[in-house]
């Protein structure tokens, strides 16, 4: 066999193979998995148009504690690159829906860049059997 046509051939092998072998770069994986977040639901509301894409809560916990009230932990993430400042309040309600009068005050949450931060609300009363987490700009 002719030395030239075997480097020919080598070389066409070899990039046949190297060529097969390229990787696709990858874009990065989104900042909230979806199936974990509650958005536009009764019990999670943002009182502010702009904070619609700013801020979104991952999880939210319930459970009564044995003197009958009911007590909320809400995760409020950050989704900006940067350090938001946000006021969150629970107003409680009773099993129709209705406020039960019973409404926290708005706790202000210092939130770094990307973070998620756990913020409880306990009612004040055992009357709560749902609540609405409403969450605005500081004033």
């Amino acid at each position: 066999m002719n030395p030239h046509r075997s480097l020919f051939l080598f070389l066409l092998l070899t990039a046949a193979l190297l060529g097969g072998c390229r990787t696709v770069p990858t874009a990065p994986p989104p900042p909230d998995n979806t199936k974990y977040t509650i958005e536009n639901t009764g019990k999670f509301v943002l009182l502010d148009q702009t904070m619609q894409t700013l801020i979104s809560c991952t999880g939210l916990q319930e459970r009564f504690l044995p003197d009958g009230r009911l007590e909320i932990v809400a995760n409020v993430k950050n989704r900006e690159n940067r350090l938001m400042k946000v006021q969150a309040n629970c107003v409680f309600k009773d099993e129709q829906g209705f406020s039960t009068g019973d409404e926290t005050p708005f706790q202000s949450l210092t939130l770094p860049a990307n973070a998620t931060q756990a913020v409880k609300f306990t009612s004040a009363n055992n009357l709560a059997r749902n609540f609405t987490i409403r969450v605005r700009q500081p004033l």
